[in-house]
Order: C-alpha cells, then sequence, then structure tokens
C-alpha cells in the first residue's frame, strides 16, 4: 500500500537548518520515519533556508524587462530577475514568462512570490541534484535509510493547473526503463518509460498543497522503485528527442539567452 503524509512545518527562514526542522515536525505529529521512505521537499525551503530569496525593491530592471512586462503585464522586477535565472525565455502569457532553465520548461525559471515574505521572491536551489544528496546524507549519518526528492511545481501543456516535477533525487531511479516488457496482449513495449520522480512528486504535490497549508515536506512510503545512486540527469531528455520540444528546435537555432 502506498501512503502518503505531509509534514506540516513553522515556517522556514533563511539560515534554518531544515533537516532538523523536519525531524522536530515529525515527532512532534507522533510521526516516525521507516527505512526506504522517500522524502519530499519543496524546492522553496531549500532555496529559503540557503539565502536563495531576493528583494525586488533591490533589482534594477533592463530595458528588455521592462519591454516583457508591458507585454505580459508583470513587474519589471520581477521579469528582470526571471531572465537572470532562465537560460532560454520561449515567450509568455499574462503575468506569466515560459522558459527553459537546467534542462526544464517551467514558468518564470523557477522565480517564486508565493509563499515568499512580502516584497520577496524565492528562486530555485542553485544545484538541487547537490542538495538532494547532501540531504540524504544528512539523514543517513542519523541512521535514517532514506531516499530524498526535491520538487517545484510545473504546467503542461494543454492542461489547466499545476502538477509537480522532480528537480533533484537521491537513493533511487527517477525513471524506469519499460521497453521490452509485455503488455496485457503480449505486446513488447517500444518506446515506453515510467517517469518515478516526477509521478512520485506529483502525488506528494497532494498533501504538501501550495498555498497556506504549511507542509512542505511529505513522506512517501510503499512506492515500487530501484534503490541506489542515481542522478536526475536520467529524467532529461535531448530537445531533438523531445515529442514536443523536436518540433519548436529549429525556431531555437540561433536563439542566445536574452
Amino acid at each position: 500500500m502506498i501512503n502518503i503524509i505531509g509534514i506540516k512545518t513553522p515556517i522556514i527562514k533563511p539560515g534554518d537548518d531544515i533537516v532538523k526542522i523536519v525531524l522536530e515536525s515529525i515527532e512532534k505529529n507522533n510521526l516516525k520515519i521507516l527505512d526506504k521512505d522517500i522524502l519530499v521537499f519543496s524546492a522553496k525551503i531549500i532555496s529559503t533556508a540557503n539565502g536563495r530569496i531576493l528583494k525586488l525593491s533591490d533589482v534594477i530592471p533592463s530595458d528588455k524587462a521592462k519591454e516583457l512586462s508591458l507585454i505580459y503585464d508583470m513587474d519589471p522586477r520581477f521579469v528582470e530577475v526571471v531572465l537572470r535565472e532562465a537560460d532560454i525565455v520561449l515567450g509568455g502569457v499574462k503575468n506569466a514568462l515560459l522558459t527553459i532553465k537546467n534542462g526544464i520548461i517551467t514558468a518564470n525559471a523557477g522565480v517564486d512570490q508565493s509563499n515568499a515574505p512580502p516584497g520577496y521572491v524565492v528562486l530555485w536551489p542553485e544545484n538541487p541534484q547537490k542538495e538532494a544528496k547532501e540531504l540524504r546524507n544528512r539523514f543517513m549519518e542519523m541512521g535514517f535509510d532514506v531516499c530524498i526528492l526535491i520538487t517545484d511545481s510545473r504546467v503542461l501543456p494543454m492542461r489547466m493547473g499545476n502538477s509537480a516535477i522532480a528537480l533533484g533525487i537521491s537513493g533511487f531511479k527517477p525513471v524506469e526503463d519499460l521497453r521490452g516488457m509485455k503488455d496485457l496482449y503480449g505486446r513488447p513495449m517500444r518506446i515506453k518509460h515510467l517517469a518515478i520522480a516526477d509521478n512520485i512528486a506529483s502525488a506528494a504535490l497532494i498533501a504538501m498543497g501550495e498555498t497556506s497549508e504549511s507542509t512542505p515536506v511529505a513522506i512517501v512510503r510503499g512506492v515500487k522503485v530501484t534503490y541506489g545512486e542515481y542522478d536526475i540527469e536520467e529524467a532529461k531528455i535531448p530537445m531533438e528527442e523531445c515529442l514536443i520540444m523536436h518540433l519548436f528546435k529549429k525556431y531555437l537555432v540561433n536563439y542566445k539567452k536574452v
């Protein structure tokens, strides 16, 4: 049986020890960590604890940021931060830019004002994969044999609403290759891969929420995964092999970061 347990915590502040806070919160709620549990962390608390936040009043928008802010009805200072963080800006709609960052298509390059202190924005962790490994090492040193997943919300083409995506993992394989396995009628799979880490991230999002829940961590228990040392890079696919993005690659040949 698969169980997903949301963990409420105090509001995380820069400099906080999130491992200590999570363990205290688990104990306070009379919960336990079991071997092989997957601990899912919102990227936002990792960034906040590490001081990856910016005060918008300190940001001076560039001419490009001002131009895009008028087109998409956004704060030019916020747009400036997005431009600094994004690898590619593809375009946008009202209130949001569509970007590519670290090989991931995401809104606003992960820059977010929700659940940030008033007047501030929170950025993605500088290196989510490294953060995931370091978190797992911390828990392992304290006697907890767990896996780690760092997540953020994402949008999907032609679908309303957010799901979630894995930014960093440690302790389990992020994608299972199902090619060669047979379906109910004996037909072998030709291209199918199962996005384990992303699916766990989306499932945990239901328990964690995205507004005022104050539940930035979840325990996911009972999911069948392949344990071991793996990297989130295994979950990424080159643009030319992507079913969606290879159609747009020809428009990006001469594109450089804004």
